[in-house]
Order: C-alpha cells, then structure tokens, then sequence
C-alpha cells in the first residue's frame, strides 16, 4: 500500500513538472534564450529544451510510443500500415502522433487498474496482475480497432459510390471535358468519400502529378477492388477517343457486383431468419419426444 502510493505520488510530481514547464508564466526562459533570436548567430535558431520539459519529453517519448505500438500492433495480427490506414480515412493525425496517444490511454489504464487493486481487497495477490495486464491491452486494442473500423467502413462507402460516380465521369468525359476537368467537377460538387477523396487527387494534381499518377495514387491509397478494375480504363485517357463509353460500361459492370452482393447478404440474412424459427420447433419436439420414450424404459425395465 505505502509502495504504491509513494510511485503514485512519484509519477504525479513528474506530469506535473512536465505540465508546469510547458507554461510560460511558470517557466520564463533564460535571458540568452530570449536574447537569441536578435543576435546574428542565434537567429533562426530554436532555442533548446531544458532536460525535464515538454518538448524534451515529447521527443523522447514520440519514436518510442511508435516503435513499442507498431511491434505490439504487429504481434496483435495487424499487419496493413498505419500510416496508410490513416491517410485513407483523412485523419489529422500522422502515426507517431496516434501512437503517442495510444501509448498515453495505455498508460492510463495501467493507473486506472492500480487504482482498482488498491480499491479492492479480493485482487490482491495473484489476481491483480489480471487488471494491471488486461487494462492496458484493451486499450490499446480499442483504439487500433477504432482505425480499422473506420478504414473499412470508408473503403465500404468508396464501393458502394463508384458506380454513380463512374458515370458523372463518363457523361462529363462524353460532353468534352478533360479528365483533370471532370475529377475536378465531381470533387467540387460532390460530398461523399469518393469526391472527397478526388478533392485530394485533384490537389496532387496541382502539385505536378498528371491524372494518370494521381489517380493511381489514389487507388493504391483506397484498396478496393472496384477502384483498381477502373484505373486501367482511365490509363487510357490519351489513347482512347471514346473513354466515357468504356467508363458507362465499367459503372455497369461495378453496378452489377454491388448488385450481385446485395441479394446475397439479402438471401443470406432470410436464411439466418429461419434458425430461431427451427430451434423453436425442435426444442418442444424433442421434449414431446422424450416423454413416450422414458414411459417406454420404465416398461421395459419393469
């Protein structure tokens, strides 16, 4: 009890010591610190952290925190890149940054448990090592699953609008637009994932990638399937005189598959509607069946 309390009195006056030094009123830099910036050798220059303060801590811990997530990420079976998944769902975070988080919700769990086994007296021994190891797991393993939940319900959403996005590409390609135009003209008027997943395509246009590379970046980034059958019919940009018959044909045929897949979780989901029904009917059979059949033991061992 005295150990724990004193570590946990420890490890409050080393966050509150990091908390203060990242205030400026608390922690005045020194004078050559503020001088610097004026002098003609020290401008431009950052002027360094201290030993214990925020940003000495932050760049401490930040390649750590990515290091110790990914390995643990890695043993949990996750094996697509992180950095990857979040640029798929447009998140602001970077991976460093997530890990950083994750590690610090980790970390807090393993407070939150020391603070359960203190609580309760039945955990103490060897049952409190069960909160002290499951607390930080699970937190880790919540956040990570928030990710990949969130990447496959994007990647979801890009199958499901491609079709119809197809089109409005093949109709504006028909009337004489350019392919940068008609990327362009979706991202701007469109407000689903795949328009705003061509707002990105259209800025790494701008930035010197031709349409081609863009949107090739663009399924590489995605992942889905559909997405990679429609790259090949717009690598023919230059060569093709009619693309937007071959985009309509395309939207056709991705229209068909979303199709195909909706009846079956359609029949599927009919045929899941008939396993209560049955257990139900069985249940009261086997017991109605059950009873003539012990009568019929007693007889017999009668």
């Amino acid at each position: 009890m005295i150990e724990l309390l004193v570590a946990a009195g420890l490890a409050m006056w080393a966050g509150a010591t990091l908390l203060l030094s990242h205030c400026r009123w608390f922690a005045r830099s020194p004078l050559d610190a503020r001088l610097r910036p004026y002098s003609a050798l020290g401008a431009g220059r950052e002027p360094r952290a201290g030993l214990l303060s925020f940003e000495s801590f932050r760049e401490i811990i930040a390649p750590l925190s990515r290091t110790v997530g990914e390995r643990l990420a890695r043993v949990m079976g996750v094996t697509e890149d992180l950095a990857l998944r979040l640029q798929r769902i447009h998140s602001p975070l970077d991976p460093t940054a997530f890990r950083v988080r994750q590690i610090g919700a980790a970390v807090a769990a393993v407070g939150v448990a020391v603070l359960l086994v203190i609580a309760l007296e039945p955990l103490r021994g060897p049952l409190a090592g069960v909160p002290l190891l499951a607390g930080p797991l699970l937190a880790f393993l919540v956040m990570e699953q928030r990710v990949a939940t969130a990447s496959s319900r994007w990647q979801r959403r890009i199958y499901l609008e491609l079709p119809v996005v197809a089109e409005q590409l093949a109709m504006l390609l028909s009337s004489g637009y350019s392919l940068g135009a008609a990327v362009h003209r979706v991202a701007v008027r469109g407000n689903g994932a795949v328009a705003t997943d061509l707002r990105r395509v259209a800025a790494r246009m701008r930035q010197g990638l031709s349409e081609v590379e863009a949107l090739r970046e663009w399924a590489a980034i995605a992942q889905v399937e559909a997405v990679d059958r429609l790259m090949p019919v717009l690598a023919m940009n230059r060569e093709a005189s009619d693309l937007g018959r071959l985009l309509a044909d395309e939207a056709r045929a991705i229209r068909k598959a979303v199709q195909r897949e909706s009846i079956e979780r359609m029949e599927r989901k009919g045929q899941q509607v008939w396993i209560p029904v049955t257990v139900a009917t069985l249940v009261p059979g086997m017991i109605f069946m059950l009873i003539p059949f012990l009568a019929a033991v007693e007889l017999f061992a009668g």
